[in-house]
Formats: structure tokens, C-alpha cells, sequence
């Protein structure tokens, strides 16, 4: 449901041993309205006006009007250039500071990976800034179809032949339906999500707890994988892995598959000379994974039950349905957990004791003073977990780019200027930019956990922009917001919900990876009070 990437082939991990069940007492919560509405969706709404806070492409009489700076170079070797500029010479964030400084502006032309035989067009118009980047999500203006891995869009045979609705744009009509289906998707699980939740990261940290007493340390990565894949199966299908013909296996084939899809975008830190051609150059064959989708997309075809009824209702096949059923489940949220849940840990833990103690508190009174239950009404007055999430959010979005193709002519504004599009040229926002604009936000470059707190931190809500549009609209039909946005900020507050129930704090190594955050616990202080 979030349209997020997912993790490397080398990023697999020790698993938890799925012989073992630890079962707690579902949650009881006294009231499902409230989660209802957070991931419900309509239909029959039509997209919400996403240029009011920006005013994106209304052309203002106060700024001038300037020829997009930069330049695309030569061809064959501009592209290149760039290429190795933003993999292997200066990395994403300088490759885009030292553009910023030499034309003076944050909206300039560039290439973007991967070029080479496999995008055939890779330039681009860059929008670097809060400003200028909530022009990708006004459908009005600019197209999505087959953009959502940037300037190439990965072979469908790597989908059983079928383009996902990441890839659709919302004027196609199989777009309505398919997202419609993953709004039935979300409502129907509503109910196994609280008591799922608990039962799978009780079982995480059981597991977690005696690596870190055997070894000194635990990590996170790899039981965190499988955790987020069980939750899933079993909120959503009502399926236990362990108990089917997958087994414990999806985390490893998840990450075969998603490396496939993604291997243009990624470094695996190996030399360039080897990497570039190997990773960048040519599409590597699909069919060295068409084993590995095969057992996940029996899994989801075999579990998926009265969804696929209402995906006939709705005039889908049952055989895509499934396939974008799995895009969902794998790709898409078990891929954002990955990342996210990693982010947290790695952020919370490094912000030390006393924001960890602050996060006990609140948790555990607010339990306390509702009879010991856990409930939607509670976690919404848990106003400092909910903004440490809105501000991992914001500081690390899991995905950080964000591509469209304007439909029409029409003028974007940075702060500092206007610049005129033409029809047909490619958008791409580089999100952690927008997102740590210091003309919007103040102490941009830091992780201020109480930065959402409050009337003030509620309306800086709208440049938190994750799901592809900004945290104070809804997903529908009619938009590329992701369905299942708000059932991933829940799971998210629920993860730090299920820590700091069990732990006062904690303290972390955290190492490079290709991907996200490679977390490893080195201490988990039991709660005291």
C-alpha cells in the first residue's frame, strides 16, 4: 500500500524460528469507527485540491520568470556523467548541493539514473524544494502512468504480465478499480490488526532478547523482515506463513524479486567498473527470479479468498487482483516497514535516554489510565509517539524520489522563481529536499521529535509528503496518494507502542546499508515503572 522501495539481496538475515508460537490476549479495543475512518476511502470522491498550501504552477506576479538552469550535455555522455556523479563521484545528497550552488536555484535540468539501455530518456526537470515539489501530485497537471521507479519502468514479466497500479495513472480506468480493491482490503482487516500486531512483535522481541543474552548484540534487520511479512499475512489474509507451503521464505524471495525490479537505482558498493555495467547498463533477465514469484503469488492467489470475490465484483480477474495483491503486500508495505521501522529504531535510539523515557511514559500511562487496554482513541492522545513518526517521516521518507510528466504547459514556483514547463518534459523530486526545506522548516537539518506537536506542528503536517501527497489529504480513487497511508503511520505508532511497553530504553549499533538502516540492539532495559 505505501509506495515505498524495498530491500537489497545482501540485506537478508537470520530469521525467527517459526516453530515457535507465542500467542498474547488480543487487544480489545472499545471502538473500530475510529480505525474505519482512518482507512477508509470513497469511491465516489473526487481528488482533493492539492495546490492550495503551495499554490504550485499558479504563476506569481512577485517572482520572475527564469529559464530553467542546466544542462542535459552531451548525448550518451552527459547521461553517463551524471550517472557516475550520483553512484560513485559525489552520492545523491552532493549530487544535487553542488547543482543547487552553481545555477542558484533548486528547480535546474539533470539527468537521472540509470540511463544507458535501459531508460530510454533520462532528463529531467529536478525540484528541489517544498515549494515547487507538491506540483508531482496534482494529477490535474502531470501524469503518472508507468513512472513510479523514475525514468524506466521495470519489465512485466517481474508482475505476471501485468502493469500494477503503482504504474497506472489515474485517468486509466483499471486505476479506480484497483485501488477500490485495496480500500475493501484494508477495511476487511480491520479488525485482526491490533491483536496481529502484538502477537507477531511479542514474538519478535522474545526472539530478539535472547540473541541479544547469547551474543551481546541482536539484530534487527532480518527478524525484523520476517516479523513485518507474518503481521502482514496474518492482518490481512488471515494466513500464518509457517503454516502454508511459503513457509519462512518470503523475506528471502521478497528480496530476490524486489532486486530485479530496482537494480538499475541501486549500489551494492561494489567497484564501478564492475557495478556500473553490471547493474546500470542492461535489464538483467527476469526469468532468474520467475521461480521465486511464482511461490509468492501462489501464496497470495491461496490466501487472498473473499478478496478476490470482490475483485470480480469490481471486474478484475482473479489472477490480477492476485499479482497486485502480492505488489501491494511485498513491494510496497512490507518494503516500507522494512525501511521505517529500521528509521525509527535507528533515530529514537540515537536521540538517547530521556526521549525514550518521555516515550514510556506516555505510552504506558495512556494504557494505564484506560483500564490497561489498548484503543484508537488512546494512541491519538499519544501526541509525542505520533509526532516521532511524522518526523521520521519527514527527516528519512522512504522513498525519496518522486517522478511525473506535465500534461500541459504551465509555470513552477520555487521560493526564489517561476519557470515555465513544457508538455511532455519529466518532473523528479528528490523528497528528503522538500522535506528538510529550511524555508519551511526550522532546525530543518535536525530530528526534533516534538516538532508536530501542537496546533503549529499540526499545520506543517501538509509538507510531510511520504505518500506521494501530503499527510493532511486522503488517498482516493482519483489521486496517486498511497492506500494504505494512514495504516502506516498506525503500524508505525504501534511499533513504538509495543517497545516502550516492554523497555525504559535501549541502545543500538547502526551500520551502512544499501537500503534503509542496518539496526543491531546492544542493550534493551526492561520497564521498571
Amino acid at each position: 500500500m505505501a509506495s515505498v522501495s524495498a530491500p537489497l539481496p545482501n540485506s537478508l538475515h537470520p530469521r525467527i524460528n517459526q516453530s515457535t508460537t507465542v500467542r498474547s490476549t488480543p487487544l480489545k479495543f472499545t471502538s473500530t469507527r475510529f480505525l474505519t475512518r482512518l482507512i477508509k476511502a470513497s469511491t465516489s470522491e473526487t481528488p482533493p485540491d492539492l495546490a492550495v498550501a503551495t499554490q504550485p504552477g499558479s504563476g506569481s506576479k512577485d517572482l520572475p520568470i527564469r529559464n530553467i538552469p542546466g544542462s542535459y550535455g552531451l548525448p550518451i555522455i552527459g547521461p553517463i556523467k551524471d550517472r557516475h556523479d550520483y553512484f560513485y563521484n559525489q552520492k545523491p545528497e552532493e549530487f544535487f548541493k553542488s547543482r543547487i550552488r552553481k545555477y542558484n536555484s533548486t528547480v535546474f535540468r539533470v539527468n537521472m539514473p540509470p540511463g544507458g539501455f535501459i531508460a530510454e530518456n533520462p532528463q529531467v526537470v529536478a525540484l528541489l524544494d517544498g515549494k515547487s515539489f507538491p506540483i508531482l501530485f496534482d494529477v490535474d497537471k502531470v501524469e503518472k502512468k508507468d513512472l513510479f521507479t523514475g525514468t524506466y519502468m521495470p519489465s512485466t514479466e517481474l508482475t505476471g504480465g501485468y502493469r500494477i497500479l503503482s504504474y497506472l495513472d489515474p485517468s486509466e480506468p483499471n486505476h479506480s478499480k484497483l485501488k477500490s480493491l485495496l480500500f475493501h482490503l484494508l477495511k476487511s482487516s480491520r479488525n485482526r490488526i491490533f491483536p496481529e500486531f502484538r502477537a507477531t512483535y511479542s514474538e519478535l522481541f522474545d526472539s530478539i532478547e535472547k540473541e541479544l543474552a547469547a551474543n551481546g548484540k541482536a539484530d534487527f534487520g532480518g527478524p525484523g523482515d520476517a516479523a513485518a511479512f507474518d503481521f502482514l499475512a496474518r492482518a490481512m489474509y488471515g494466513k500464518t506463513p509457517a503454516d502454508t507451503k511459503l513457509g519462512s521464505d518470503a523475506p528471502k524471495l521478497i528480496t530476490k524479486w524486489v532486486f530485479f525490479n530496482l537494480h538499475p537505482l541501486l549500489t551494492l558498493g561494489l567497484p564501478k567498473l564492475v557495478e556500473d555495467p553490471l547493474l546500470h547498463t542492461f535489464r538483467l533477465p527476469s526469468s532468474l527470479v520467475k521461480s521465486d514469484y511464482r511461490r509468492l503469488y501462489e501464496f497470495f492467489l491461496e490466501s487472498s479468498g473473499e478478496i478476490l470475490v470482490e475483485a470480480e465484483k469490481l471486474g478484475i480477474s482473479r489472477e490480477e487482483a492476485a499479482h497486485n495483491l502480492l505488489f501491494a503486500t511485498c513491494f510496497n508495505t512490507w518494503g516500507g516497514m522494512k525501511i521505517l521501522f529500521s528509521n525509527l529504531v535507528k533515530r529514537v535510539g540515537r536521540a538517547g535516554t530521556k526521549l525514550q523515557i518521555r516515550l514510556a511514559e506516555e505510552i504506558r500511562s495512556t494504557i494505564k489510565s484506560n483500564d490497561g487496554e489498548l484503543t484508537m482513541g488512546g494512541i491519538e492522545k499519544m501526541e509525542l509517539t505520533k509526532s516521532v513518526v511524522f518526523e521520521c517521516l519527514r527527516f528519512e521518507p522512504p522513498v525519496p524520489a518522486q517522478y511525473a510528466r506535465a500534461k500541459k504547459d504551465f509555470v513552477i514556483e520555487s521560493h526564489d522563481a517561476a519557470f515555465k514547463v513544457k508538455a511532455g518534459e519529466m518532473l523528479y523530486g528528490y523528497q528528503p529536499f522538500a522535506t528538510k526545506d529550511p524555508k519551511i522548516f526550522d532546525r530543518a537539518e535536525e530530528f526534533v521529535p516534538e516538532r508536530f506537536v501542537g496546533e503549529e506542528g499540526e499545520r506543517l503536517l501538509r509538507h510531510v509528503v511520504w505518500s506521494n501527497g501530503p499527510e493532511t489529504e486522503n488517498p482516493t480513487v482519483g489521486n496517486k496518494q498511497c492506500a494504505g497511508k494512514d495504516f502506516v503511520v498506525l503500524v508505525a505508532r504501534l511499533f513504538l507502542i509495543e517497545i516502550f511497553r516492554r523497555y525504559d530504553s535501549f541502545d543500538i549499533d547502526v551500520g551502512s546499508s544499501p537500503l534503509g538502516s542496518s539496526v543491531k540492539f546492544t542493550s534493551l532495559r526492561k520497564a521498571s515503572f
